[in-house]
């Protein structure tokens, strides 16, 4: 696969772009802890809701998946015309999630990419965000576990994106599919600590401090 320098721009944009991390920028701009400095220590919105701030937590939410839905989206709605090869979405959308994980703008130290995933998933195909969102959803109702529902969510959008397109109305692409399951990989071993919790029955639930 070779990339023209358009495209390795275009990527690099992305990663730069997923490595704004929101839980620390809201929770700076309106005055509260380092995300990382309390709860799980994880920059992400539901550490973030352990401050006591919803609105933080919303905002960090929102943000955190709009920075991998729009450039999914944007290379998704313009690449042919800007003349992008046909490999640099799913590479656009890994690299946004990358981002996260590790960013450059915060010495490589990311959240666990939940948020940031589902934003990728819907600028892939608002129909394979919205399936695996109602997984996240049905497991945190049921449950109250953030974390156990981002789990089986991972799980599920692999197989939801290689199996779901005949139903929903997408051709999955190997390239892509690769990237969905390198995600749900990563994200997965991003809570290897809240697996090891969930088994011992030391899991905070959400909205717990």
């Amino acid at each position: 696969m070779t990339l023209s320098l358009l495209d390795a721009a275009v990527v690099l944009a992305a990663y730069l772009v997923g490595s704004l991390s929101f839980a620390v920028i809201v929770s700076r701009l309106m005055g509260l802890d380092d995300p990382r400095t309390y709860g799980s220590g994880n920059p992400g919105a539901t550490n973030v809701l352990r401050s006591g701030n919803r609105w933080a937590a919303l905002l960090t939410l929102l943000f955190d998946a709009l920075k991998g839905w729009l450039p999914v989206l944007l290379v998704r709605l313009y690449g042919q015309a800007l003349g992008l090869g046909e490999q640099t979405l799913p590479l656009v959308a890994l690299a946004a999630f990358l981002g996260h994980l590790y960013p450059v703008f915060f010495r490589f130290q990311g959240g666990k990419g939940v948020a940031t995933a589902a934003g990728v998933l819907y600028g892939l195909d608002p129909l394979l965000g919205s399936a695996v969102l109602l997984t996240w959803l049905t497991v945190a109702v049921v449950t109250r576990y953030s974390s156990l529902s981002a789990l089986l969510a991972a799980l599920a959008a692999p197989l939801v994106y290689a199996t779901g397109g005949s139903v929903l109305g997408w051709t999955p692409e190997e390239t892509t599919l690769g990237s969905v399951a390198l995600m749900s990989a990563l994200l997965i071993w991003r809570h290897r600590a809240n697996i090891l919790r969930l088994v011992q029955g030391q899991e905070g639930k959400i909205g717990q401090k």
